[in-house]
């Protein structure tokens, strides 16, 4: 049997793809074994799948002054150091690497011991983890048409983004009971925050839940500890901290979403084909890679977008008001995308290089 390390964490949109990848890595005959960090937010998700999880040292890399600077060199070395270990212990075949800064050490390592490395970039910009890890990796995959001129032409593929398979099963009927509507005579808003969740967005939409509520049954999910105790009961408006397996039944019973920008979440909307409101995150507080996300759907018709900067209540309430009147629009554009088999290329590409 063929054997496949894969890597990549410190954000649910560094561990989802992967997860979604590994159903087909084990239908092509490949055993799996995953790095991450010691205690990162992927060690649960990925123990959850059964996949033996391997923890090691790891660093941020940071463009900003931090304490934490001097020492995080490290632990990025040590974690090097790990990693070569493992990749000696477990003899893969190929690696596979989703980004974040765990991944840096491991993409690394791989090259050390001559073991064929591909990385996978969700934005359109790489971010400074995978810029690392470029060097080490033998293909780059990418979800934006315009990231190929960022990436090395001999290594860039546009694969599009893994989507989990069962996000396309799920059971209306079931979101229904467990968000406690009264009845589906109502459309369905799903406001998702990103893993962490987003004030900005908790705190606009609750500014206006009376008015939602008038015309939407709302299932927010808010992030952890961002629940408001004093909305509990209201009547058509359901909150969770996060969702797991419960987000596919969710999908299944939306009619549209305001979301945040990351990447995986856009693909997976653009994927299910859910009229949509993206907010990126601010500019001002990161790389700006959202805000190019949300701008490349805009331009491609498969979102409307709301800057951090223009919301407010009623910039808020006319976008809902634009995108549902209009959703058929939006449902056509992206049915209308040609979403790639990004699962089967991304398998195609490990095949070959497993067999170089």
């Amino acid at each position: 049997m063929k054997k496949i390390i894969m890597t990549g964490g410190g954000t649910a949109g560094h561990v989802t793809p992967n997860i979604a990848l590994m159903p087909a890595l084990k239908e092509a005959g490949y055993d799996i074994e995953y790095i991450g960090s010691v205690n990162g937010m992927e060690k649960d998700l990925i123990q959850a799948t059964g996949v033996p999880y391997h923890g090691i040292s790891s660093g941020k890399l940071r463009r900003y002054f931090d304490w934490k600077n001097f020492s995080d060199p490290f632990r990025v070395i040590k974690g090097y150091g790990q990693a070569i270990s493992l990749m000696k212990k477990i003899k893969p075949d190929v690696v596979f690497s989703k980004g974040g800064f765990v991944s840096v050490p491991v993409v690394l390592a791989a090259k050390h011991c001559h073991i064929p490395a591909i990385i996978h970039e969700s934005d359109i910009t790489p971010g400074l983890a995978n810029r690392i890890a470029i060097k080490g990796a033998k293909k780059v995959c990418c979800n934006f048409p315009e990231t190929m001129k960022y990436l090395p032409s001999d290594k860039a593929v546009l694969t599009g983004s893994p989507i989990r398979r069962e996000l396309f099963s799920g059971n209306a009927d079931n979101a229904l009971k467990l968000c406690k509507f009264p009845d589906h005579n109502k459309p369905v808003l799903l406001i998702i925050g990103g893993s962490l969740g987003s004030k900005i967005v908790n705190e606009a939409v609750r500014k206006v839940l009376p008015e939602l509520l008038e015309k939407f049954y709302i299932i927010h999910l808010c992030g952890k500890g961002n629940l408001d105790n004093s909305l509990t009961g209201t009547i058509g408006y359901a909150q969770f901290e996060y969702a797991s397996s419960e987000l596919t039944d969710m999908f299944a019973l939306a009619d549209m979403a305001i979301s945040r920008a990351g990447a995986n979440s856009i693909c997976e909307l653009l994927a299910l084909h859910k009229p949509n409101i993206l907010i990126p995150l601010s500019a001002a507080a990161s790389r700006g890679d959202q805000v190019l996300n949300a701008k490349s759907f805009k331009k491609q018709g498969f979102s409307f977008v709301l800057e951090e900067e223009e919301l407010t209540a009623d910039s808020l309430l006319n976008a809902v008001k634009e995108v549902y009147e209009n959703r058929d629009k939006y449902i056509s554009a992206m049915s209308q995308s040609g979403q790639m088999d990004s699962i089967g290329t991304i398998v195609e590409l490990i095949n070959k290089e497993a067999k170089l």
